[in-house]
Parts: structure tokens; sequence; C-alpha cells
């Protein structure tokens, strides 16, 4: 694969820069999207509320493929990470909320915390824009 094969999205994320990563990258058929939180740039929407944290954070990953074309129908593969089990229910509202219609596959794991301790939800996804 040639470099011009690989194409590269930045969200604005303040991590962006600071970790030196990319929001998405389209590499051939997919398209991968890095972890997303609710923050848009230095503000978290949500605060306290894990469905709400994880529809901004959906949607910012959305935005992402959005960037190469891409919808929700696209979307293959979803991960959500999730820093409380009690906020397993809410999360997974949100999820099939934006999903429900296109049925990725998913995983779903809790994890011992995040950058800001206020972010209670951290999703990735992968696209397929292959014919």
């Amino acid at each position: 694969m040639t470099s011009d094969a690989v194409r590269r999205v930045q969200s604005g994320s303040p991590w962006e820069e600071s970790f030196g990563f990319a929001r998405a990258v389209a590499a051939g058929d997919r398209v991968l999207v890095a972890g997303t939180t609710s923050f848009k740039g230095h503000v978290l929407y949500g605060e306290g509320d894990p469905y709400e944290q994880a529809k901004v954070a959906f949607t910012g990953a959305l935005e992402a493929i959005a960037e190469f074309g891409l919808g929700v129908e696209s979307v293959v593969r979803t991960r959500m990470y999730l820093s409380h089990q009690r906020d397993v229910d809410e999360v997974a509202r949100a999820h099939k909320d934006l999903f429900d219609s296109v049925r990725p596959v998913s995983t779903l794991v809790v994890v011992e915390g995040f950058v800001d301790p206020r972010i209670l939800v951290e999703v990735e996804i992968e696209a397929f824009r292959g014919r």
C-alpha cells in the first residue's frame, strides 16, 4: 500500500496534538477512528451522564468518517470503554439509538479510568468503504 492510499483527518482535540495521533485514518477499504470522548475542544459535554457522553462521543466518531464520505451505514465495528459498570445500560441504549439499523460487531469493556476523571465513556469505530 503506497502512502497515497492512506489519508488522515484531525478533529482538533487537544490530545491529538500532544500525543501525536490522527482522529481517523483511511487505509484501503477501512477507516479507523481513534478513541473518542465527549470532549469538544476543552469542553466536556454530558458531564455525569453516560448516555449523553456516549451519544456525543459516537457523533464525534461519525463526524470523522463523514470526512471520507461515509455514514453510519458504513460502520462495521464499535468499541466502548466505560469507567463504571453501572453505566452499561445507558451506554448500550445510546449505542442502540445510533447503530440499531446497521448492527456492527461490538465490544464493551470496563476500564480503570481515563485521562480526565470526568470522562465516563470512550468509543472507537471502524468503517468499511469498499464496494
